[in-house]
């Protein structure tokens, strides 16, 4: 999946170890679309080297292009769904310059 959409929020990066012993690092991010409604998204980005390329590449205010998958996990009954955002990159925003007016010389003035 892919939306559009303004970062206008960064939290703290999270780290710790799971069952396993393995690493690992998270963050997440507020983004907003101009849809009228459910245009509030939180994201996660996974792993240490994403987050750093995050952290290094994005920053609050910038319109971005995030490539996402949604996930869904059980823990003991419960159900938790996530965002996870694997690809982000700067958006066109959309606005284009008109091409300058050509000059007319057999205009009447």
């Amino acid at each position: 999946m892919q939306v559009t959409a303004k970062i206008t929020k960064v939290m703290e990066a999270t780290s710790g170890t799971s069952a396993a012993g393995k690493e690992w690092k998270k963050i997440s991010f507020i983004a907003e679309t101009t849809e009228e409604y459910n245009n509030l998204y939180c994201f996660e980005v996974f792993g240490e080297e994403k987050v750093d390329n995050f952290l290094k590449f994005n920053k609050v205010g910038q319109l971005v292009d995030i490539d996402f998958n949604v996930k869904t996990n059980e823990w003991k009954g419960k159900y938790f769904t996530s965002l996870q955002a694997w690809k982000i990159f700067k958006a066109e925003d959309g606005m284009t310059v008109p091409p300058p007016m050509e000059e007319q010389s057999d205009m009447p003035f």
